[in-house]
């Protein structure tokens, strides 16, 4: 699970570094994101991100994930997706 952070936009990428394949992704771009209830990228938004990846990964039939924070600090909005991806069903 790769997360890459903007200022305006948070990216989530499943990717298999075996095969260099990308199996899912999610990112605020997203619609199903935009079309939410929240659309922001703050703390709040970085949660309903969160969700939606863990959705998209179980859909995917991923269960395990190492999370890789792309050397972002762990608080704030990576911190809050991460928390929501856990509840989510993801186990990291």
């Amino acid at each position: 699970m790769s997360v890459c952070c903007t200022g305006r936009h948070m990216y989530v990428q499943f990717v298999d570094d075996v095969q260099q394949h990308t199996l899912a992704a999610v990112s605020t771009l997203d619609r199903a994101f935009r079309d939410g209830e929240h659309v922001r990228c703050d703390v709040k938004g970085a949660e309903v991100l969160g969700r939606l990846a863990a959705e998209r990964a179980l859909a995917a039939q991923i269960k395990k994930v190492v999370f890789d924070r792309g050397g972002f600090r762990y608080h704030g909005r990576v911190k809050a997706l991460a928390e929501a991806a856990r509840q989510g069903g993801l186990e990291f």
